[in-house]
């Protein structure tokens, strides 16, 4: 005798259409910031998961209001709650981090940002069952799961959905931008040239190895006009990472979408926690839920470096005119991008490998920075904020340079000075 779903397949399409954009005037931001955590004194050298596991329960025990988590790998992680402007949402991070570095420093660890860890070979320390059964599936597309797992590190911002009606700060038009602007903050901030201390051939490795995972599950939808439709189609259809069980590893049958499980092909029916939860195993450049999770940008260096992508999206969204010149600027990208969704696509891939030495992706993030450093006092965003854009845009985007560019001038300098780099390898190639 067949049983009967605990939730029908039209009631959980309804649900993810009812939860994935939530509509209205772009009022909330936010920012997930993670860093790599390395001694101090020695970077190149793995961290003892005792150490680190000692690191987390003190920082645990600090009044944030940015929620504090920890990576797979010990990458150290801090999401703000929704703030009110950007300003807000940059005051906050910063307080909760003059809380974190004092204690990190105690421990003799040290945070570094950049988008794929260049010192050594991924190592979990983390033993849960998610991660478990994260490891064990990715394990199937080959090595690059476990360098996202525990490699990699990001800037994402976060931007509500916008309005429900056509416009600049429109749904439709805010889905679009994000996947060509998308490829152009891939490219501006790319800050992961190198993999075990060796370049890999991109300037971005961390976007490599996105788009070197199962694409059901790490490629962004299909273009369609209505987003909702096209991101309740990509969940139904995506394989199931894991079924979450009070006890054993939390398996899930191979080649098992979520529409097979509603429709029985699993030992029990999923329920609508069991939806919103497979939500969290898919990681498509562009994430929805309720508001837009921006998932490209690589992890900055310095204290503050953070900053600069957080300020430089937010303007290009929220300002309406900003965004409108963004749009058009980026806009023609579409014809390079083609028909394959990103990051697979010759857009995306070009942002990888030459960043902003591509004269295309130059020349729209020239428009882009200009634009938004035009909008952010608009923002109310503080002089020095304004101050970081500048500097940035100075250094990196009017020089068609992005910071990868640093660390692979540093090699240049280090090989020609004759001296080996710690771990290198010659010829050594990506993840």
């Amino acid at each position: 005798m067949s049983v009967r779903p605990a939730v029908s397949e039209a009631e959980l399409e309804a649900h993810l259409r009812g939860i994935c954009f939530k509509t209205g005037p772009p009022r909330r931001i936010g920012v997930e910031i993670e860093w790599l955590v390395h001694d101090a004194r020695a970077p190149r050298s793995p961290v003892a998961p005792p150490r680190l596991h000692a690191a987390a329960d003190a920082l645990r025990a600090l009044p944030l209001a940015s929620r504090l988590t920890f990576e797979p790998g010990g990458q150290l992680e801090l999401s703000s709650p929704p703030a009110a402007s950007l300003m807000s949402c940059i005051e906050t991070v910063a307080a909760d981090l003059a809380q974190v570095r004092p204690v990190v420093r105690a421990h003799g660890l040290g945070l570094a940002g950049h988008g794929h860890n260049p010192w050594h070979a991924p190592s979990r320390v983390l033993a849960e069952p998610r991660y478990d059964a994260m490891e064990a599936y990715f394990d199937r597309w080959g090595p690059a799961g476990r360098s996202m797992m525990c490699a990699t590190a990001s800037v994402q911002v976060c931007l509500d959905a916008g309005h429900e009606e056509p416009g600049p700060l429109g749904l439709g038009r805010r889905w679009l931008l994000a996947h060509l602007l998308g490829a152009v903050l891939s490219a501006a901030f790319a800050n992961s040239p190198t993999s075990e201390g060796c370049p890999t051939g991109y300037r971005t490795t961390r976007q490599l190895v996105w788009s070197r995972l199962d694409p059901a599950r790490t490629l962004a939808p299909p273009p369609d006009d209505d987003p909702r439709a096209a991101w309740a189609r990509y969940v139904l259809d995506a394989p199931v990472m894991c079924i979450r069980g009070a006890d054993g590893p939390w398996d899930a049958p191979e080649d098992l979408t979520f529409r097979d499980w509603i429709r029985g092909a699993a030992p029990r029916p999923p329920t609508r926690e069991d939806l919103d939860y497979h939500v969290t195993t898919l990681f498509p450049p562009v994430r929805p839920r309720g508001h837009l999770e921006l998932r490209m940008i690589d992890a900055q260096p310095g204290e503050h470096g953070w900053v600069v992508p957080l300020a430089v999206t937010a303007a290009l969204f929220d300002d309406p005119e900003a965004t409108e010149r963004a749009y058009r600027a980026v806009k023609p990208l579409a014809e390079t991008a083609g028909s394959r969704p990103a990051p697979r696509n010759p857009l995306w891939r070009r942002a990888a490998r030459a960043a902003l030495t591509d004269p295309e992706l130059h020349a729209a993030a020239l428009t882009c920075f200009d634009a938004a450093r035009e909008a952010l006092p608009r923002l109310g965003a503080a002089p020095e904020v304004l101050a970081a854009v500048e500097a940035f845009t100075a250094r990196y985007v009017a020089r068609g340079r992005c910071p990868a560019d640093d660390h692979l001038d540093a090699l240049d300098d280090v090989a020609a000075a004759g001296v080996p780099e710690a771990g290198s390898a010659p010829g050594k190639e990506s993840p």
